[in-house]
């Protein structure tokens, strides 16, 4: 399993009445697939850029994907632009992944801010192993659950663990992982400030027209 499955069957699993946002969720999808290829040498990150190295398939359709999508002509992409034009609807391709691999199931029912109808995970061998991932405290998938609003209280207001560093492992100690890391939080924070920047001027528009 991938990094990025593993955290859309996590963001699955939340409770209905406070889903994580699809926006928020694709940029963080877009950056677990660069995590995913810069622990496999697939990329390095240099500075802010994005250099692709020598790819091999990794056996994930989506991550496969996105490492044949990866600009291969200097100065490169940047790591920023490449989580909104990689994001771009990211989580929306995830879930008809999960959902062709009979990993998802239709919950039924008007409760659930009244939708009809929503999805969720299937007990199924990768929900116990993205549910393993997150109980286990790894330092990336932290990060990255933090990110889209998964509580973690071990995370800092960046969304990199606290006491992430200097164990031995790659993780957010890594340079480049961590650069991802945090280029995914000010990505997230951007998409809401242009959200709440949208709700000031829808507000404002509504006001204009009762004053009419």
């Amino acid at each position: 399993m991938s990094t990025a499955r593993d955290l859309q069957i996590v963001a699955l699993g939340v409770a209905p009445d406070a889903p994580v946002a699809s926006g928020d969720l694709s940029l963080a999808l877009a950056g677990a697939e660069l995590i995913d290829l810069i622990e496999t040498r697939s990329v390095e990150i240099d500075g802010d850029r994005i250099v692709p190295g020598i790819t091999t398939a990794s056996g994930d359709r989506l991550l496969d994907e996105a490492a044949s999508s990866l600009i291969r002509q200097e100065p490169y992409e940047s790591t920023e632009d490449w989580l909104w034009r990689r994001g771009r609807g990211l989580s929306s391709a995830y879930l008809a992944a999960l959902e062709t691999d009979g990993l998802l199931v239709r919950v039924r029912g008007r409760r659930f801010r009244g939708q009809t109808d929503r999805r969720s995970p299937t007990d199924s061998p990768a929900r116990r192993h993205a549910e393993a991932r997150q109980a286990s405290g790894d330092p990336v998938f932290a990060a990255l659950t933090a990110a889209v609003g998964i509580a973690d209280k071990s995370t800092t207001a960046a969304g990199i663990p606290e006491d992430a560093s200097d164990d031995g492992v790659p993780g957010p100690g890594d340079d480049a992982v961590e650069a991802v890391l945090a280029a995914v939080g000010d990505a997230v924070t951007e998409l809401e400030a242009v959200r709440q920047r949208r709700t000031i001027e829808d507000a404002a528009f509504d006001n204009i027209w009762r004053g009419a």
